[in-house]
């Protein structure tokens, strides 16, 4: 016979169990299709694209204890936050060394556009053995230029939060995009370095990576690297593929000839699908972005001042660029990286899930969700 106390903690569980099931649907709001009901449908491509060819042997070091790998790469992470960012930085701080960094000891450049506390740098320095710099964004990398009209800005801004537009009313984010588009590359703290892996407060890494991807970057004359891709929001640069188009019929030589237009452009490049990387997880060469033709790229576009007319993304800027300027074969997708940024995620499947002993549910990938672009980027390599 139930005792009155055990019927209390039953009832209490079932209550639990019911909250948490509820949490998930919430949560999976707006995930159309799962990985099981798209098994059927998605066939791929007819050969296998780059990112589908394993990571050579060589590159795993697969051990237990830190140890110094025999050689690295000249690269670093980088983290633009705020001191207020502290508590989710370090939980992507602290995955990031138990997944990877542990073993392979790369340094880390953290930015803001005020001076970091004590209290951060110290909370910072003591998650890793690696060096850690901090460095204060220059003002005019960081502010609305003077050639802004702010009358004209302003209004831009108005309507967007009239009309629901996400961080539609924001300058600081405005000034984050800019930044992230075109001068983080060019910080005196980042400038003696080749590749970089940018890192974002609040994320989560479900797997071991015990091979180098800066490594792999440089070895394979690889540009640009991603985990997830999905459509940008249309409102947000309703005339930056306008502008796009203007650019290329200036400097048509400086497309490249092999490049990724189709992921792109559903029609050759006379409209945009609105497709890009999400660049919040990236892993670049940093002369790429250095180059002479995604710098005049980027100051096209800043002189036209849609970053703040409109809400200009890094992400369809970054992706754009890299889809251009560099060799479809250039840009990877690190499907061994198990990744989410709210409200998605990228989780390995199958083999790569095992063997990176992630901690993610396989069934909640973003890969193939109808919001996802990883099709597109697919369809180039059939």
């Amino acid at each position: 016979m139930m005792t009155p106390m055990r019927y209390v903690l039953l009832v209490l569980g079932l209550i639990i169990s019911i909250h948490y099931i509820l949490s998930l649907t919430h949560e999976e709001y707006g995930k159309a299709t799962s990985i099981s009901n798209l098994a059927g449908q998605w066939t791929g491509p007819k050969s296998n694209p780059p990112y589908k060819t394993p990571v050579p042997e060589e590159y795993y070091k697969p051990d237990e204890h830190i140890y110094q790998p025999d050689r690295k790469a000249n690269a670093t992470f980088v983290m633009l936050v705020r001191n207020s960012d502290l508590p989710g930085i370090m939980s992507s701080m602290k995955q990031v060394e138990d997944r990877f960094n542990r073993k392979f000891q790369y340094p880390y450049v953290f930015l803001n556009d005020e001076a970091f506390t004590q209290n951060f740098k110290d909370n910072i320095q003591a998650l890793t053995t690696a060096q850690v710099e901090f460095g204060i964004i220059p003002s005019d990398h960081w502010h609305q230029p003077s050639s802004i009209d702010e009358e004209r800005a302003s209004k831009s801004r108005e309507d967007m939060v009239r009309n629901n537009v996400i961080y539609g009313g924001s300058v600081p984010y405005r000034n984050m995009c800019r930044f992230n588009s075109g001068f983080f590359y060019r910080h005196e703290l980042v400038q003696k370095y080749r590749y970089y892996w940018r890192v974002e407060p609040d994320v989560s890494f479900f797997c071991d990576v015990d091979y180098d991807p800066f490594l792999v970057m440089q070895d394979q004359n690889k540009v640009y690297g991603f985990t997830i891709s999905l459509y940008e929001y249309q409102a947000t640069i309703e005339t930056l593929w306008g502008h796009v188009k203007s650019f290329i019929n200036a400097n048509p030589d400086l497309v490249s000839p092999e490049n990724a237009m189709e992921f792109l452009s559903d029609d050759g490049g006379e409209s945009y699908n609105l497709c890009h990387f999400w660049s919040n997880f990236e892993i670049g060469d940093l002369d790429f972005w250095r180059g002479e033709a995604y710098s005049k790229f980027f100051d096209y576009l800043d002189e036209q001042g849609g970053f703040y007319y409109e809400r200009w993304g890094d992400a369809p800027v970054h992706s754009i660029g890299a889809a251009l300027f560099a060799k479809k074969d250039q840009i990877h997708f690190f499907n061994d990286i198990g990744y989410r940024h709210n409200p998605y995620q990228h989780c390995p499947q199958g083999g790569l899930h095992q063997k990176g002993r992630c901690w993610c549910d396989p069934t909640h990938n973003f890969d193939y969700e109808w919001y996802s672009c990883l099709n597109k980027y697919d369809k180039m390599f059939s």
